[in-house]
């Protein structure tokens, strides 16, 4: 990715923009939330974006039509970077900025894109995700929850599962099957359910980590309107995987900063302690660092690749299944090693009930980091079927 000096001066002002309002009431929001952190001053972290929207900083790579701001891939790439490098707080828009916002501008109806792009852009309503399922889960496919029409209303009935932030969302992208007895990808539909209705329910699961960010949903004859889908009716499988390969996209690159400084926290924390003589943990520390020097090369390519392809294109390569693999495994190894270079006192709680400290919350929810989203197991098997042209896994 070779970087213009526009890219350059581009980095600059995010730089500036950045320093400049990561202060007063926001300045203690640094680092807060991410993955096993939702929890963690939600309300003021949607006050933040809320700021980033009415400065122009969200949906930057969305055209300006829709509200965004026509940035090109590598801009986007700089924000992502700066913003990681920053400190800046998790997002708690991101599902319907990064993931259902791209998903409505490539196969949404004009009405559609009216809707919920304005909204999703300046942050007053947020979104998640209802795809996986007890029976459903990296094998997205075996989808059960159906949707009926019932005159200009779509009824459904089902249950989704590790659903991340439904509790504090006001709708929600949901994969149900419209086509009786259709069987795996086929009769699937992607419909837009609003959250606040008698009919959905939300359970929060608790986590290792003690937090509960995922959730069991249950939609016992939600409803919405007819003109919801999105795509055509029975086509959600493709829409799905196109949102699937969004997700895999430009974020990951500033995911992979914050990486870097979870792996040279951990440094420092070893050159402070015995385990900085450890010729063993020396070495795993530093193939730790040759192995996130990969995945940044890797990454870059694939973003380019996949945004050259198309949404529809991206959703049906291999990139993003190695791209999941490459992350969620060395993120999960990061976890461990942290707990090598800790010692026995990693696996002690620092106070009471369950006070957890940083390293401890990653090894904990890192668990989990080769499961959702894709196991591992399922991104081999996409690999090996779609890249290598392997017979194919024989499937109920």
């Amino acid at each position: 990715m070779q970087l213009t000096a526009e890219d350059e001066e581009f980095r600059h002002r995010v730089r500036q923009w950045l320093a400049e309002n990561l202060t007063g009431r926001f300045a203690d929001l640094r680092g807060a939330g991410g993955p096993g952190r939702e929890h963690e001053a939600h309300a003021e972290r949607l006050a933040w974006n809320r700021h980033l929207a009415a400065a122009g900083w969200t949906c930057l790579g969305w055209p300006a039509e829709y509200g965004g701001r026509d940035a090109t891939l590598a801009q986007q790439v700089i924000f992502h970077e700066e913003y990681a490098r920053s400190g800046g707080p998790a997002r708690v828009g991101y599902l319907g900025e990064e993931l259902l916002g791209p998903t409505l501008i490539a196969f949404g109806t004009p009405e559609q894109r009216q809707r919920f792009l304005p909204p999703i852009a300046a942050v007053r309503e947020l979104w998640c995700q209802g795809f996986s399922e007890p029976g459903a889960g990296s094998d997205l496919a075996a989808v059960a929850s159906t949707a009926t029409l019932d005159g200009d209303q779509w009824v459904i009935t089902g249950q989704k599962v590790w659903t991340s932030l439904a509790h504090v969302a006001d709708w929600c992208f949901v994969l149900a099957r419209t086509q009786a007895g259709s069987r795996r990808g086929a009769g699937l539909s992607y419909l837009l359910v609003p959250m606040r209705q008698p009919e959905v329910t939300v359970r929060p699961i608790r986590q290792l980590t003690g937090t509960a960010e995922f959730n069991e949903v249950f939609f016992d004859g939600a409803r919405t309107e007819r003109g919801l889908v999105v795509g055509a009716v029975g086509d959600g499988w493709r829409i799905a995987r196109a949102t699937l390969a969004i997700e895999r996209g430009v974020a990951t690159l500033g995911q992979q900063v914050m990486f870097r400084r979870e792996l040279d926290s951990l440094v420092d924390v070893a050159r402070r302690s015995p385990a900085g003589t450890d010729a063993v943990l020396r070495d795993k520390l530093a193939r730790a660092w040759i192995g996130l020097e990969v995945m940044r090369s890797y990454a870059q390519a694939a973003v380019v690749d996949t945004a050259a392809a198309g949404a529809d294109a991206g959703a049906a390569g291999t990139e993003a299944s190695v791209m999941k693999l490459l992350w969620s495994r060395w993120h999960q190894g990061l976890g461990e090693l942290a707990m090598e270079v800790l010692g026995a006192p990693s696996m002690v709680a620092r106070g009471a009930p369950y006070d957890l400290d940083d390293w401890q919350r990653l090894y904990l929810f890192s668990r989990a980091d080769t499961i959702y989203g894709g196991s591992d197991e399922i991104q081999r098997t996409i690999i090996a079927e779609r890249a290598l042209g392997l017979p194919r896994q024989a499937r109920p």
